[in-house]
């Protein structure tokens, strides 16, 4: 599957899982088989964690980076009434 076509990660759920892998695995009760799966599935989950937080990281680069050069533009400057608007106010 493609790096577009890959679906959303949920995080929170994936470290949960990656937390009770290594809960798993740190106890030492696994059969070998289990464990080297485990083990398995913890790397893949480690790995998927990484790029979801690389692809968020980028993004927020991305919107500092835009609000920065929103912030360095110089200020439009207030223009002067028009003179309907003046008349207007001297009606009032």
């Amino acid at each position: 599957m493609t790096e577009a076509r890959r679906p959303r990660l949920d995080l929170e759920k994936a470290l949960a899982e990656l937390e009770g892998i290594v809960a798993e695995l740190e106890s030492g009760d696994l059969p070998l088989e289990k464990a080297l799966r485990q083990f398995e599935r913890g790397v893949k989950l480690s790995r998927e964690c990484q790029a979801s937080l690389k692809d968020a990281e980028q993004r927020v680069q991305v919107l500092v980076e835009s609000g920065l050069k929103d912030l360095d533009a110089p200020a439009p400057e207030a223009s002067e009434p028009a003179e309907d608007d003046e008349q207007d106010d001297a009606d009032a």
